[in-house]
């Protein structure tokens, strides 16, 4: 077992041989002055404590375990970079640094990133001694107050509230190394196409690649399945490829929940002199997401969406999952309860969960965090962040749907303002402009403006009671059903799909902290509510899925189906039996 905290391969989607974790024990400060620049920390400054990267100083692994606010951090390490890399261009990346990150090297500044949930990197190569004395030195400002700053489920006050957690300030992802030649992959966007049987693979490269050969072999478990040699005649290169093979009973291996296929592909790029400059391993899935008459299809059929919410936290280490056995068992868990997907609340996930979502088969609706509080600046910061996300993860077939916002965070007078809902259309669009193979939902909840999916949150307890008000559509999707418009003045329902993504929420009398409704005594209670609940949204013919709150207690929010440590509290096999309609 590895001594470094998680060791794993951060971007298991773009793999490359040699890389280095800079996990681990980092010198560290705290600067509630802000004074480390003017005296210019990052040149020289007798650090006074260390913390375990990648975990945020608030978290109990972090080795800190401080709670309270700081809004100015400092970070510093020694850089042991092998001499087997000189010659190459060293890149430093970070996996996410909440919120506005600097970065210096020897004293060097590289440059800075703001938004806390997507990577960046760095070439730092000039700046290295290689003498083994090169240091890291990163700030970063999270301002714990800012309430136009996208932060999601963490608070803004001094201590965790309603359904608002401990923050995750600064490093929470892994830190690394990559070294590579001047040519080289930048990215690569898959597209799949299942009714022409084809993938369309879109190669972004560096200046130094222009001239050179792009090879893409694709096989599917060890059988060849297509090999595609292209030359690089600019930057970006664009080709199709037909991944039909006869090795296959019906040609096509589909991705889906139940099957998560995947077809591996390498990337290898060869230079005018024939030699390997870069070698780049990833996968994709053939999968589709569509609309049809009110329904969701996924290849083609209509497919009822059973999922949970997943707030993604974790005991110890808050946004963090502590390890990668952490994340694949909240998957396994989800799916021994009879979900065939999760709906991420308020966090860009790990793209260590997504690759394992993609392995193991489980659908994601993928959501940003929120901001609260309306400006063009806010505004500005959100667009930029979405869209470094969806560059992040287009390739994961898991992801199906992106959530623009939620319950009009964000955008809180979204309902009559013009120009609050003008934001949610371009958000929307946006998202389109970059990525048409995913549904898009203006608002989840409520208050929608230009949406592909009708999303409704409801806490009603009573599965008669909801089965009653939803038993007429066009009240539904023309009013309030539970309280807030379904659709923002001058907009309307336009045959969308719907669903309830939002109900349940039970938690028991035993747990302190809060639930939705009132507290259940025992099993029997919590079981006879849950399935009156859920056979309600399942009898009503023209909902389409749903998501239930939530997999996991959150602090002091007590209503998942397991506790914030991942003990079940009901009998997996119970919830999935009524999942799937045979209890």
């Amino acid at each position: 077992m590895s001594s470094i905290p998680r060791p794993e391969y951060p971007r298991p989607n773009f793999v490359r041989k040699d890389w280095l974790n800079l996990n681990g024990v980092w010198e560290f400060e705290f600067d509630d002055e802000d004074v480390g620049e003017r005296e210019k920390w990052y040149k020289g400054h007798a650090f006074s404590r260390t913390i375990n990267v990648p975990f945020c100083f608030e978290s109990e692994l972090s080795g800190i375990g401080d709670t309270s606010r700081h809004d100015h951090i400092w970070y510093r390490r020694k850089l042991a970079v092998p001499d087997s890399w000189k010659g190459k261009r060293i890149i430093l990346h970070f996996g996410a640094v909440d919120y506005h990150a600097k970065v210096w090297v020897n004293g060097v500044y590289m440059g800075s990133h703001t938004g806390g949930h997507t990577p960046f990197s760095f070439d730092i190569t000039d700046a290295l001694r290689w003498d083994g004395s090169d240091e890291v030195v990163v700030k970063a400002d999270d301002i714990s107050s800012e309430r136009q700053q996208a932060r999601g489920k963490q608070s803004w006050l001094d201590e965790p509230f309603d359904c608002w957690y401990d923050r995750t300030s600064g490093i929470w992802q892994t830190v690394w190394l990559e070294p590579v030649n001047p040519a080289h992959i930048v990215n690569v966007r898959m597209t799949p196409d299942i009714d022409k049987g084809t993938v369309n693979i879109e190669a972004f490269l560096t200046p130094q690649a222009v001239g050179c050969t792009l090879k893409a072999c694709i096989s599917f478990g060890g059988v060849s399945v297509a090999s595609v040699v292209v030359p690089c005649l600019q930057q970006r290169v664009i080709f199709e490829v037909s991944v039909i093979s006869h090795a296959f009973k019906w040609g096509l291996m589909l991705w889906s929940p139940e099957n998560p296929n995947l077809y591996d592909i390498t990337f290898t790029l060869v230079d005018e002199k024939g030699d390997t400059v870069d070698h780049v391993v990833s996968y994709f899935g053939m999968r589709k997401v569509s609309v049809k008459d009110g329904k969701v299809l996924l290849n083609n059929r209509p497919y009822y969406q059973k999922l949970i919410l997943d707030q993604g936290y974790f005991p110890g280490s808050n946004l963090t999952a502590p390890s990668e056995e952490a994340l694949i068992n909240d998957i396994k868990m989800t799916k021994a309860f009879g979900y065939n997907g999760v709906r991420k609340h308020q966090k860009v996930e790990d793209p260590l969960y997504l690759y394992w979502c993609d392995k193991l088969g489980l659908l994601v609706w993928g959501e940003m965090a929120s901001y609260y509080e309306y400006s063009p600046r806010a505004a500005n910061a959100y667009i930029k962040e979405w869209q470094e996300i969806i560059e992040r993860d287009y390739n994961h077939p898991c992801i199906i749907a992106w959530t623009a916002f939620n319950e009009s965070w964000g955008v809180p007078n979204v309902m009559v303002d013009r120009q609050q809902q003008s934001y949610t259309v371009a958000v929307v669009n946006m998202i389109r402009s970059l990525d048409r193979t995913r549904l898009v939902i203006s608002n989840d909840g409520w208050e929608h403006t230009d949406t592909d999916l009708c999303t409704i949150h409801d806490y009603r307890s009573n599965g008669e009671d909801l089965r009653r008000v939803y038993a007429d559509k066009d009240k539904v999707v023309n009013g309030a059903p539970a309280g807030k418009f379904i659709f923002a003045e001058g907009y309307g329902y336009k045959g969308q799909p719907v669903l309830i993504t939002e109900y349940g929420g039970i938690a028991f009398a035993s747990g302190k902290g809060w639930g939705y409704g009132d507290k259940v005594a025992d099993e029997e209670e919590f079981l006879k509510r849950f399935a009156g609940l859920t056979r309600a949204i399942m009898s009503i013919d023209y909902i389409c899925g749903f998501c239930y709150t939530q997999l996991t207690d959150v602090q002091q929010e007590v209503n998942g189906l397991m506790t914030y440590d991942r003990k079940p509290k009901i009998d997996p096999s119970k919830i999935r039996a009524i999942n799937e309609g045979r209890a």
